[in-house]
Formats: C-alpha cells, sequence, structure tokens
C-alpha cells in the first residue's frame, strides 16, 4: 500500500526533504539533480543543508535502499509511479514567479514519463501552472497534481512528518487520491480540492503570515511611541484562539526563501486579473520600513552620523536553526549601515563565509571589539548565554539593539550596558 516508485526531481530544502521522508515512509525514491558535485555528496551522506534530521534521514534512506541520488532527470523517471518536482521558483522581473526550472524540466521528460505515472507540483507556483504544465506534457494518460508544501526552514523535517495539513489539488479527483495516499501513515487531515485552489493555498498562507508579522512590527512601533510594553500586547493577543500566538514576535523584518516572493508573486498574479491586493502591498512596503527603522535607532545610537562607526552585528542568516542567507533581513539592515558608511563585523554561528560590506569572524567576542553598538538580527540561542560583562569591557559604547527581543535586561544591565529592544520603552519597564 505505501511502497511507491517515486521521483523527486531537485535536491535543494524542499526536494530533499522531500525525498528523504517519503523514504522513511517506506516509499522507494530516486532523486535527481543537475549538481553532479551535490548529489556525489549525497551519496556520501553528506547534507549541506542545516535542518536538523535531515542528514539522518538521507543515511538511513541509503542505508535501507529506498532512497538513491542520481545526475539528470530521464533516467531518474522513467520507472517512477509519482514524480515530484521541487523546483525553484525564484522572483523574476517585476516580481512574478519564475517557472522556467519547471517549465524545462516538464518539456525534458514528457517523452519518457511512464504510462499513468502522476507529476506532482511541489514547488510554489502560480494559480494556473498544472494546465500549464499539463499542456507541456501533452500526456492524455499523465495526470498533473499541486502539492503544496508548508516546510519551516529550521523544523522542515518535524513539518514534513508531523503536519497540520496535507493539500492535494487537481483536475482529476484519483489523481489527487493516489498522491493523498502517498502520505496516509501520517495522519494528518487531507484536504482534497482543484488545481486551482490548491496552487492559491500556499500564497494566501504565506502572505497572511507575511501580514501578521508586518502588523506586529507596526504594533511594536506605537508600543516604542506610547509607552506599552510589545511583548505583553502579544502576549495578550495570543491567548485569543482566533489570533493565536505564533508569527506575534517583532524583529528586523520577515525574509528567507519563501515569504518575499511569495508576497510579490502575489500582488502580480492579482493584477494579472485586473485587482489590486493593497493589503498584500503595504505588507511588503512596511517590511521595508522596518528595515530602515533598524538603522534609525543605530543612527541615533552614535550619535546622529553612521560614517565610520563600527557596528557589531550578531546573526546573519534570516531566522535562528538555518544557514540560509536568502533574504535576509540581517543582510538588508547590514547593507544600509553600510551605504552610511558604518564598518561592520558580524558573527553568526552557521556563516563563515565572506560577504560584501562586512567582515565575518568565527568569534562573538571579535565581532564586538571596538563596537560603538552591537546589533542583535538573529535570535540564535547561544547570544543568550554570552559574557556581557566581557562584551562589555571590548566595546567601545554602551549599547546594545536586540531587535528580537531576545537577550535578558537583566544580564546586560549588571554588565552596564544599556539595552534597546523593540517595542519596548522604560515606561514600560523594559530593561533599559
Amino acid at each position: 500500500m505505501y511502497d511507491r516508485r517515486i521521483a523527486v526531481v531537485g535536491t535543494g530544502y524542499v526536494g530533499l526533504t522531500t525525498g528523504a521522508c517519503l523514504a522513511s515512509l517506506g516509499h522507494r525514491v530516486v532523486c535527481a539533480d543537475v549538481d553532479a558535485l551535490k548529489v556525489a555528496r549525497l551519496r556520501a551522506g553528506q547534507v549541506d543543508i542545516l535542518e536538523p534530521g535531515l542528514a539522518e534521514l538521507v543515511v538511513q534512506g541509503m542505508a535501507a535502499g529506498r532512497l538513491e541520488f542520481v545526475v539528470g532527470t530521464r533516467d531518474a523517471v522513467r520507472d517512477a509511479e509519482v514524480v515530484f518536482l521541487c523546483l525553484p521558483t525564484p522572483m523574476g522581473a517585476g516580481g512574478a514567479a519564475d517557472l522556467s526550472a519547471v517549465e524545462s524540466v516538464a518539456a525534458e521528460v514528457r517523452e519518457v514519463l511512464p504510462y499513468g505515472c502522476v507529476v506532482v507540483c511541489k514547488s510554489t507556483v502560480p494559480v494556473g501552472t498544472s494546465t500549464r504544465v499539463a499542456a507541456l506534457l501533452a500526456r492524455d494518460d499523465v495526470a498533473v497534481v499541486a502539492n503544496p508544501e508548508f516546510l519551516r526552514e529550521g523544523t522542515a523535517v518535524r513539518d514534513f512528518l508531523h503536519p497540520d495539513r496535507i493539500v492535494v489539488g487537481s483536475d482529476s479527483p484519483q489523481a489527487a487520491e493516489r498522491v493523498g495516499a502517498l502520505f496516509s501513515r501520517l495522519g494528518a487531515p487531507t484536504v482534497l480540492m482543484d488545481a486551482a485552489s490548491s496552487e492559491m493555498v500556499k500564497y494566501a498562507a504565506n502572505c497572511f503570515l507575511a501580514m501578521k508579522l508586518s502588523y506586529v512590527n507596526a504594533v511594536a512601533e506605537l508600543c516604542e511611541l506610547l509607552g506599552a510594553d510589545v511583548t505583553s500586547v502579544c502576549e495578550g493577543m495570543g491567548y485569543d484562539k482566533r489570533i493565536g500566538q505564533s508569527f506575534l514576535q517583532p524583529g528586523p523584518g520577515w525574509g528567507g526563501s519563501c515569504l518575499p516572493k511569495d508576497t510579490h508573486a502575489m500582488v502580480r498574479i492579482a493584477e494579472a486579473v485586473g485587482v489590486d491586493f493593497a493589503l498584500v502591498r503595504a505588507t511588503i512596503e512596511a517590511n521595508n520600513r522596518q528595515q530602515h527603522r533598524v538603522v534609525a535607532k543605530v543612527r541615533e545610537a552614535v550619535g546622529g552620523n553612521l560614517a565610520g562607526a563600527r557596528i557589531g552585528l550578531f546573526g546573519l542568516a534570516f531566522k535562528a536553526g538555518t544557514n540560509d542567507l536568502r533574504d535576509s533581513p540581517a543582510l538588508a539592515v547590514a547593507e544600509l549601515l553600510a551605504f552610511e558608511g558604518a564598518e561592520l563585523v558580524a558573527y553568526d554561528p552557521e556563516v563563515s563565509k565572506p560577504l560584501v560590506g562586512m567582515t565575518v569572524v568565527d568569534d562573538p567576542y571579535r565581532a564586538v571589539s571596538g563596537a560603538a553598538v552591537v546589533v542583535l538580527l538573529t535570535d540564535w540561542p547561544e547570544f543568550r548565554a554570552l559574557d556581557w560583562t566581557r562584551i562589555a569591557r571590548l566595546m567601545d559604547g554602551i549599547t546594545v539593539l536586540d531587535t528580537r527581543n531576545h537577550l535578558d535586561g537583566d544580564a546586560l544591565g549588571r554588565a552596564g550596558l544599556v539595552l534597546l529592544g523593540a517595542g519596548r520603552s522604560a515606561l514600560a519597564g523594559a530593561p533599559f
């Protein structure tokens, strides 16, 4: 019942997690990629993606003979009952999703797909893509299904194996049921629908989450001006079951590989049918403004001029638990600081490669040496455990800007440092 022959095209975050997790459910999975070096490393059990549990699943799947990696696509799909397309759909010109990778693979495999197989679009794609892929395949015997992923970086394996729901959409109910059955061991609610609705679900969900984050950042700004504490405000809001506690934390802005491109794509999707989705446009604008607000706080802390000011940065990845720098708000803030002439020294526990506009060091204490201000941009747990008395001695200034309200104010206060949080003021009892 569960043993199906599956091909997964693409071994990025989504593809590798999908392949390894499906193999762990008992399916026989072949993962294909055009990058020969990446395939060689995966065959050796070397996973470059920082994702808890993923490397272990890859090794276990290969040892059990249920998971293999190949170079190229055509050979991978020849014997497959189900083919998952886990390909990049980056932001293209004007914000629209770039579907060139999806379309290229569909054209490449159409002649070698087995009779009666199902092609699944796992990538985030605009409404109508399943119809477009079906036209490119030009195979009446091959059904196309949309099965959007809801994986968060840093918890992707857990999210796959313990999902809130599984969404499967196709204009062929039989094909949708066939794909839904692949996940039956997970015991999660499976929502079957038409292809267009399934494609819209992912965009609608991500845009809602982005709006929630931008809303909280706007509330945090009001709290700073009115003497309220955003942490208390969000706690009071979060107990309302209609709102919930997730995505209620202020920060330097949202980023990563999904929310930026999906919000822009939603605006373009709406424009294409004559709809002005002003709410999503405002969400994007509010996010851009948030990064400028962080820079304004740093500028004020150094006396109004960032030129030549040495700034220590804690965190570069777009979120803790990952080494992904794609559309990281930390990098956006760093770029703005560098543009105004600041000298940046940065530390992130999972980022060591050189980056333009800053010096990346391998020790948090080196990052703060001589700094006028230290700015926390990614809430890695280890930052709370640093020796803040030592940091105070190493800094030239005394100000620490915590954009995520992550640090222990009492510990910094004892060290003689001034902690500036997000959405907090002295009137609200925040540790200044």
